[in-house]
């Protein structure tokens, strides 16, 4: 057997020399392979059909799934199914991975993946080639990082469980919480004419799942909404949960048609996620209600706005979006 050496460059990944370059695996080496093993951010190999060879640590613990459950599937065996900020399924169609084993152009684009919990994590992906000597195109590596904004307050959590401001059963900021946040970003706009809009949003048919299946199964919808919510978000933005099966959401800087795409963003990120209880899957769905903030708005004014806007998408149907009319 030859000596296997890895080089890696900006764009790809090269192997040399091997008797087989075509199943030639870039972490054979014990030490390199100790290394990607334990790196932070998730790491996976697929060969040139695109079948996974190696799944590291990190991958295990962002997504979820240990490696006995994806080596020897294909990337495409809807495992994470990622999916873009338009609910749109990417490992069928336009897999960021399978382009580059296509082309050989590295590749670095935000996608949400399905955790193996149900719902919806974002993730920041890079993919890079294989390439043997010769140029030939033998697999694909990507690697991924949680991109939630909820891991840059993560430090502060335990501080705010202190001041009782998150809520036990979602992680969410709570209601008190909610309230301080809504009261300060009044005041901002206010004074300094800092826009930003209010999405209510509501679990459809709550009720049925409890009933049918029992509280511990709505526990588990309202964490996977929670988390799905969290990760749709911008960093600025701001998602607590306000009682019941509601929630709050706080979009920074928004005019109607950027309410109007988060909440349509939400929308679908729930509606393609899913709640894994007692061996079933239980499709979960939301409604939201949006308004925007005026300078002479309370608390109570603008969260009766987006109630109503709330009830209309319900009254149309559940499972839709409705902001309130336009100012004339």
């Amino acid at each position: 057997m030859g000596t296997k050496a890895v080089r890696a460059y900006n764009r790809s990944v090269t192997i040399e020399p091997s008797p087989d370059a075509r199943s030639a695996f870039p972490f054979d080496d014990a030490f390199h392979k100790t290394i990607v093993d334990n790196l932070a951010v998730g790491v996976y190999y697929v060969d040139e059909h695109r079948q996974i060879v190696y799944w590291n640590k990190g991958a295990e613990r962002i997504s979820g799934f240990p490696a006995s459950d994806v080596v020897g599937r294909r990337c495409h065996d809807d495992i994470l199914s990622h999916v873009d900020g338009e609910g749109r399924q990417l490992c069928q169609t336009e897999c960021p991975l399978a382009a580059t084993l296509g082309d050989g152009e590295p590749r670095e684009v935000e996608v949400w993946l399905r955790h193996r919990e149900g719902y919806r994590r974002p993730v920041h992906l890079r993919t890079a080639p294989v390439q043997e000597a010769g140029g030939h195109i033998v697999g694909a590596v990507e690697a991924f990082e949680d991109a939630s904004w909820a891991v840059a307050v993560r430090a502060d959590a335990e501080s705010a469980r202190r001041d009782a401001l998150i809520d036990a059963l979602t992680g969410l900021p709570n209601r008190r919480h909610v309230d301080a946040a809504l009261d300060g970003r009044l005041e901002n706009l206010r004074r300094y004419g800092w826009a930003f809009g209010l999405l209510l949003a509501d679990i459809d048919h709550f009720k049925a799942v409890n009933d049918r299946l029992g509280h511990a199964a709505g526990d588990e919808a309202l964490r996977m909404v929670a988390g799905t919510l969290a990760g749709g978000l911008r960093a600025g933005d701001f998602v607590g949960r306000w009682g019941g099966e509601e929630f709050v959401a706080l979009v920074e800087n928004a005019d109607r048609s950027m309410l109007l795409a988060a909440a349509e963003r939400l929308r679908v990120l729930v509606a393609r996620s899913i709640v894994r209880y007692a061996g079933r899957e239980i499709p979960v769905r939301i409604s939201l209600g949006g308004a925007l903030a005026r300078a002479d708005d309370n608390p109570d004014r603008l969260l009766g706005r987006a109630d109503a806007a709330l009830y209309a998408a319900k009254d149309e149907g559940r499972d839709r979006v409705a902001l309130e009319p336009p100012c004339s």
